[in-house]
């Protein structure tokens, strides 16, 4: 019995266990939480950047040129003739853009 109690006492005390999760948060936030907010951050200063006659792709995956905008939405045209308004924010990317 004097055994289990010997092994259950630690000396480094709470120090590492607070420097381990410490260490774990750091890595979250670099790697996970820190390039969602780059990526949201150029997401949403591409859409404040739009204008017609750029080529653009919707998130639906629709390809066209936008020929009018308004406050928050935008007019795409996808074939002669056809016109179709969609949400600002459903603007995924310009045409023309490389995918990484």
């Amino acid at each position: 019995m004097q055994t289990i109690f010997l092994q259950a006492t630690t000396d480094g005390g709470m120090m590492p266990q607070l420097l381990m999760f410490g260490a774990i948060i750091l890595v979250f936030y670099f790697f996970m939480i820190r390039p969602q907010q780059k990526k949201a951050k150029d997401q949403k200063k591409f859409r404040d950047e739009l204008t017609k006659g750029m080529n653009v792709v919707t998130i639906g995956g629709l390809h066209g040129r936008i020929v009018a905008m308004e406050n928050d939405t935008v007019v795409i045209e996808v074939d002669k003739g056809v016109r179709l308004t969609f949400e600002k924010s459903s603007i995924s990317m310009e045409a023309t853009a490389k995918v990484n």
